[in-house]
């Protein structure tokens, strides 16, 4: 059983920079693959960027790619999600989610554990 709890959203002007945090329960986090996804109001939950558990794989939606980073600390139980230039169009809901695998699925419906999500809101 994994718990997560998210971190870091708020409100920041277009070009602006957020750092999400992910901390994550338990000891086999490093097992662990990590994703961080996005659901804007009225929109399906996309897929933003994950991080094999071993943290020497990445994957970006074309939509992040070149702006956003994710990284983790193994040691820390935590996964990061740094966002720069940021454009009104990266409003959203932002989940971290884990699954066990040796892949980086990128469905959320592969992901077993969720957190309840932080809001990031980004003005023109």
């Amino acid at each position: 059983q994994v718990q997560l709890v998210e971190s870091g959203g708020g409100l920041v002007q277009a070009g602006g920079s957020l750092r999400l945090s992910c901390a994550a329960s338990g000891r086999t986090f490093s097992s662990y693959t990590m994703g961080w996804f996005r659901q804007a109001p009225g929109k399906e939950r996309e897929f933003v960027a994950a991080i094999k558990w071993s943290g020497t794989s990445t994957y970006y939606a074309d939509s992040v790619k070149g702006r956003f980073t994710i990284s983790r600390s193994n040691a820390k139980n935590t996964v990061y999600l740094q966002m720069n230039s940021l454009k009104p169009e990266d409003t959203a809901v932002y989940y971290c989610a884990a699954v066990r695998s040796f892949v980086i699925p990128r469905s959320d419906v592969e992901y077993d554990y969720w957190g309840q999500g932080t809001q990031v809101t980004v003005s023109s």
